[in-house]
């Protein structure tokens, strides 16, 4: 079913929420309307009594986990990202984060796995003597590749912060490839 609304934004309303949703004012009409998909499917599920919450935190966790599923393209957002719509701070985003994950652990399993997917294409090294390097903005990100590697092998080293850097995190070269290999990424080359 084909949905149709009309919003009237003045230009300084449409320069603004460009800039929170990270789009130009050209392609706000169709950033919103993945917005506007999690949002009616957030109140139908409301209406036919699906998700009745009791508590504001369960309504913001699941309105996450929509947004995850349309606004964001399947990709868990960063805390920053998540603070900006939701007006929390960094460490209140970074919770409820780790809140939808594990609620929505299996509904979210497949979009997890692609957004570890692509920090580890993101990571690179020098040369063949170091360890790999990524920029992660997300605390939980580093978390489920942790996790991850737990799963494999509890003596493999963590991913970890690089001394001196605000988001740059490091891998070793036997965690990189055992992790590339669980999630199929092909591993990069110096």
């Amino acid at each position: 079913m084909d949905l149709i609304t009309t919003i009237n934004f003045t230009p300084a309303e449409e320069t603004e929420i460009s800039e929170i949703l990270g789009c130009s004012v050209a392609d706000l009409n169709g950033k919103l309307n993945s917005y506007v998909s999690a949002s009616f499917k957030e109140y139908l599920s409301m209406v036919r009594g699906q998700k009745v919450f009791k508590r504001g935190s369960d309504m913001l966790e699941y309105r996450l986990f929509l947004l995850i599923e349309s606004a964001f393209g399947g990709t868990v957002p960063d805390e920053r990202t998540v603070s900006s719509l939701f007006q929390t701070t960094l460490t209140e985003s970074r919770s409820l984060i780790r809140a939808v994950i594990s609620k929505y652990q299996y509904q979210l399993r497949t979009y997890i796995d692609a957004t570890l997917q692509q920090t580890l294409t993101a990571a690179n090294r020098q040369n063949v003597t170091q360890d790999y390097t990524v920029v992660i903005n997300s605390q939980n990100t580093v978390d489920e590749l942790n996790k991850a590697l737990a799963d494999l092998d509890g003596s493999l080293t963590p991913v970890t912060k690089k001394r001196g850097s605000v988001s740059i995190y490091e891998i070793a070269p036997s965690s990189y490839n055992r992790l590339c290999a669980k999630f199929n990424v092909l591993p990069s080359q110096p």
